[in-house]
């Protein structure tokens, strides 16, 4: 018997939070909501926006939020002498409104949402959006082709359309139906074939402000930490993402700071009885978003000091509330290569323990090994 559809996990959801078609309200993306209305009120609709920014900032809540837009209200195009509809100066849409409804629970016959798809035989999500989900566009265009109204694609994430799917989004895009709107979500435009780039006009979104990231975490429910300094420095290590905040509130990820701090500031010379804890720690099955979060916080750390030697030759430094490590393990330009040397590196090294499955207890241990090296080489005059 397959699983039922409502049960399966969404790749686009963060375990615990709201999914983004169901927060009621967007912030900190103000400008890009204004540029995306002042597009429609020039009575000329894009057919393919490039949602873009840094992961969790909000970038899937808009295009959600245009989504409802699109299929609720009036077309806005101008008549012949400019007395079309009032440009609206808001995406806001009731949320008892039928379409808010509809979209809500995933049943809007006008919306197709193409993201990485369940895979039935290995009971999980695949690793990239396949060209088998990209081709079900097809289908849903010429179903939805009697029922009128406007169409909308949401794409979430662009970033992880392998080869074959990229190139029939691209077809798409090339060739787009009537009354259609495409919204890709996507983290590093970089990373998405040219063609498609530049065949979408571009919405970029920005990290969040302290407030408004503050505003996100309470909406979805997160308890926030009392203490002005904790609060500080989830907001320094979330970069403005309240997708990443969210994980370090919900996976001890603050703890997880403290215990990378600690690493830091042993070395050179670590002490391995605590690279032993923490690989106890983090190594079982169960750990892994943990893990993954304690990866990230380490390749902060180590881009971090990577800035701190490249900057020390202008005579700049981190300010006052810098660790004392930075200056120790990061000298000079010299220090900032060996950094990020290993910043490259080691980011690669993990991705490939984690698709290959080695022993995450070894992997760490070894992690902390290259680390103490590295500061080893990087501290010497």
């Amino acid at each position: 018997m397959s699983q039922p559809l409502e049960d399966l996990p969404e790749p686009d959801r963060r375990e615990g939070a709201p999914h983004p078609r169901e927060t009621a309200q967007l912030f900190g993306q103000e400008t890009a909501e204004a540029q995306f209305l002042a597009a429609e009120a020039s009575g000329r609709r894009h057919h393919a926006w490039l949602i873009s920014g840094p992961e969790g900032i909000g970038k899937a809540t808009l295009a959600w939020r245009i989504a409802r837009y699109l299929i609720a209200a009036p077309a806005q195009e101008a008549g012949l002498f400019g007395d079309g509809p009032a440009p609206a100066n808001s995406l806001d849409v009731a949320p008892d409104h039928p379409v808010a409804r509809r979209i809500a629970a995933l049943s809007e016959p006008g919306l197709f949402l193409l993201r990485r798809p369940w895979d039935p035989d290995r009971k999980r999500l695949r690793q990239d959006i396949t060209v088998d989900a990209a081709r079900g566009l097809q289908k849903f265009f010429g179903l939805s082709a009697a029922e009128g109204g406007h169409r909308v694609v949401i794409v979430d994430a662009a970033d992880e359309l392998n080869t074959n799917a990229a190139n029939a989004l691209l077809k798409l895009i090339e060739e787009p139906p009537s009354r259609a709107t495409l919204l890709l979500v996507c983290h590093q435009p970089s990373a998405l074939l040219p063609t498609i780039r530049s065949r979408c006009r571009l919405l970029r979104c920005a990290p969040l402000a302290p407030d408004a990231l503050a505003r996100a975490l309470a909406q979805a429910g997160a308890e926030l930490p009392e203490d002005p300094a904790t609060a500080a420095r989830l907001a320094t290590l979330s970069g403005g993402s309240a997708g990443l905040a969210w994980d370090l509130l919900m996976q001890d990820g603050l703890d997880l700071d403290r215990a990378v701090g600690a690493l830091f500031a042993s070395l050179p010379g670590h002490d391995r009885r605590a690279a032993l804890k923490l690989a106890d720690r983090l190594g079982p099955v169960a750990k892994a978003p943990e893990r993954r979060l304690f990866y990230r916080l380490v390749a902060q750390e180590i881009a971090t000091l990577a800035r701190t030697g490249a900057r020390a030759s202008t005579l700049e430094n981190d300010g006052e509330n810098a660790p004392n490590w930075h200056q120790t393990l990061a000298p000079g330009p010299g220090a900032a290569r060996h950094w990020a040397e290993i910043h490259q590196s080691l980011g690669a090294r993990l991705a490939h323990a984690e698709a290959v499955n080695l022993d995450p207890h070894s992997v760490i241990l070894d992690m902390v090994r290259r680390i103490d090296e590295v500061a080893a080489r990087a501290g010497r005059p």
